[in-house]
């Protein structure tokens, strides 16, 4: 993501730099590949679907299907959509599923089922380091404890799992902590806080804005996207805890000009649309502490009991993050906007559970629009842009403010003292003590890194993604 405001520099992300190489890799030799194999005459057989499409038939079947639909997943070997359908007298749901090109797997939870199961864990298992999910690939609950989850918090969460049945739900232990990743596109600066801007928006009254984590911002309602420097944006509205985790921050100046792309470093995704996540499918994730990094859609629906409350609606991923990532955009190769960081466990080296708002739901709820209407400035640059500034290099985008030593510490976030020394950045951060009360000076040399600094490998050089759809 990129503005104008954002002065042209050069620098290269320290943070998770090989593995972002790694995800660009994937992304750049796809770009312009089809993965649409369907043919016309075979109407009975699963299509084969890009992951887009695929988001969209589930959401046609499950309406469809009603109390049979056992939720859906995208199998991206085979590139179909798998759907889980319950058994009953009438057959022809089933029928109705394989006619709409879909793979059909017969069940024993219907999605309803599935959720009632939620609803249980969340009136009596409701502990601060647990969370629950939909997996429809197991047609089960995914619940996770983390570190901090022990004795009779532990006893009282593996019972009720008990008492949903081996067929309804799974426990699993996670070795980190989940918490918010505060401290993510474009680093975007509010007091003695550091957050990651997601995606660029429209506003409902016309006014360019974006859209980030809620959490961020607890740290304060005036952002900069210069540490330390003069506000560009303002809160205008914010979730968090509770149904979501997500805010609409506006910009100060209406001829912000505020593209609707995603700047990786080295190539420039388009973003088109907002979509719905798929279980199995391939998700990107930038933010400024970590820069680009990829992996898949694990659950839907999840619930997350962070220290500070209890997120419900998220999506669950295995794509690593760390603080400084929050409020980063999630999105797919060909441009679509799914997610915002939101938080979880681990980090960019050993891994963990992560979690994002869906952008569909943040939109829904602010009122604001995406894509090719929105993210420009005044609105009346809605949707341009996408591709014009990239090629250049002069903007700044998601990420390119990331580099060695940026964040002050691992918890100077409102909300997450209880981060400080979590490893984020695995010594990118000089002093990981300096973050209270607002000191993100970092040091040395680092401390003018995240303030602004563009990054990336090929900054100059935005060529890969340009044409993808």
């Amino acid at each position: 993501m990129s503005h104008k405001r954002i002065p042209k520099r050069k620098a290269a992300i320290a943070a998770g730099g090989v593995v972002a190489l790694g995800a660009a890799a994937i992304l750049l030799p796809n770009a312009n590949a089809s993965q649409d194999g369907s043919s016309a005459g075979a109407a009975a057989a699963p299509k084969t679907l890009k992951a887009g499409d695929a988001s969209d038939l589930a959401s046609q079947l499950s309406g469809l299907l009603g109390e049979a639909f056992g939720g859906s997943y995208y199998d991206a070997d085979s590139k179909q959509l798998v759907v889980n359908v319950v058994p009953g007298d009438d057959n022809n749901v089933i029928v109705q599923a394989k006619a709409a090109g879909a793979k059909v797997r017969e069940v024993d939870n219907s999605w309803s089922e599935l959720q009632d199961g939620a609803s249980t864990l969340k009136s009596e298992a409701t502990i601060a380091g647990t969370s629950w999910s939909i997996d429809p690939r197991t047609n089960k609950l995914l619940v996770t404890a983390d570190s901090t989850v022990t004795g009779a918090k532990w006893d009282r969460l593996q019972s009720t799992v008990q008492e949903l049945g081996s067929g309804m739900a799974t426990l699993k232990k996670s070795s980190g902590t989940f918490k918010p990743f505060v401290s993510g596109g474009d680093a975007i600066f509010a007091g003695g806080s550091r957050c990651s801007l997601g995606f660029n928006v429209t506003a409902d009254d016309g006014s360019p804005a974006f859209l980030t984590a809620g959490h961020c911002t607890l740290g304060g309602n005036e952002w900069s996207d210069t540490q330390g420097g003069q506000p560009i944006a303002t809160v205008d509205q914010a979730t968090f805890p509770g149904n979501g985790d997500f805010a609409l921050v506006k910009y100060d100046d209406p001829a912000t000009e505020a593209p609707s792309e995603v700047n990786t470093g080295d190539q420039t995704v388009p973003i088109t649309e907002a979509a719905e996540a798929t279980v199995g499918q391939q998700v990107f994730r930038m933010g400024s502490t970590t820069g680009l990094n990829d992996g898949q859609v694990l659950g839907l629906d999840a619930t997350v009991n962070y220290p500070e409350g209890t997120v419900t609606g998220l999506i669950q991923t295995d794509v690593c993050a760390e603080p400084g990532d929050s409020g980063g955009s999630l999105f797919t190769q060909d441009g679509l906007a799914i997610g915002l960081t939101s938080g979880g466990s681990g980090d960019c080296t050993a891994g963990g559970e992560t979690f994002f708002q869906p952008v569909t739901t943040a939109l829904e709820a602010v009122g604001a629009t995406l894509g090719a209407g929105g993210g420009a400035g005044a609105g009346d640059e809605a949707g341009a842009g996408a591709g014009e500034e990239a090629g250049a290099g002069e903007e700044a985008g998601a990420g390119q403010e990331a580099g060695a030593g940026q964040e002050a510490g691992a918890g100077d976030e409102a909300g997450a003292g209880d981060e400080a020394g979590a490893g984020a950045g695995a010594g990118e951060q000089a002093g990981a003590g300096e973050q209270a009360g607002g000191d993100e000076a970092g040091a040395g040399a680092g401390q003018d890194a995240g303030a602004g600094q563009d990054a990336g490998q090929g900054v100059e050089d935005h060529s890969g993604l340009t044409e993808s759809r």
